[in-house]
């Protein structure tokens, strides 16, 4: 695998000072409150545990599965493969993502979250790629921004491959199919 990548963009030492950095401001926003992270699975699930472990006030987790990708592209259709497990009225929902790409996934979740009545609901990602943007959809939290290149590890796959790699690194153009 290691030799599927170009470039490694952020080593585990830096995942993890970003991570803190994440778990310090969202512990000092939520002192008092009523935390639900919902992570979007499956990219968020390896940056959800590390976040969950720096964040210092108490906190519920809860899952989705949203389908929206034909390989590297957004497929225009946002579907649910697997929904909340409990009703989020009256909980400060915090949205994890491991991305922030076109927006069209994070719009679809804001929408039909909003429609839950939760006490509020932010949004938290790890990366933040605004070049490829088309919806009008903006993280609270965000960990690093990232030119539009095709990123994999910590999470983030390709074609289900790569998620198990310890950084965040350049898939070469060879190893991406057109």
């Amino acid at each position: 695998m290691m030799e599927d990548v170009e470039s490694v963009l952020f080593d585990e030492k830096e995942l993890m000072r970003i991570v803190s950095g994440l778990g310090e401001r969202i512990s000092r926003d939520y002192i008092g409150k009523n935390l639900l992270i919902v992570g979007i699975l499956k990219g968020s699930f390896m940056f959800i545990a590390d976040l969950m472990r720096a964040i210092t006030v108490p906190c519920c987790v809860d899952f989705m599965a949203i389908s929206s990708y034909e390989g590297t592209k957004p497929s225009g259709m946002v579907r649910i493969l697997m929904d909340l497990k409990k009703p989020i009225e009256g909980y400060d929902v915090l949205i994890v993502e491991d991305i922030l790409d076109s927006g069209m996934t994070l719009s679809y979740i804001l929408k039909t979250l909003k429609a839950r009545n939760p006490a509020s609901i932010k949004i938290c990602t790890l990366l933040d790629k605004p070049a490829r943007r088309l919806s009008e959809v903006f993280p609270d939290y965000t960990g690093a921004l990232v030119e539009d290149r095709f990123i994999v590890g910590y999470g983030l796959d390709y074609n289900e491959k790569y998620r198990n790699l310890p950084f965040i690194g350049v898939l070469k153009p060879e190893f991406i199919d057109s």
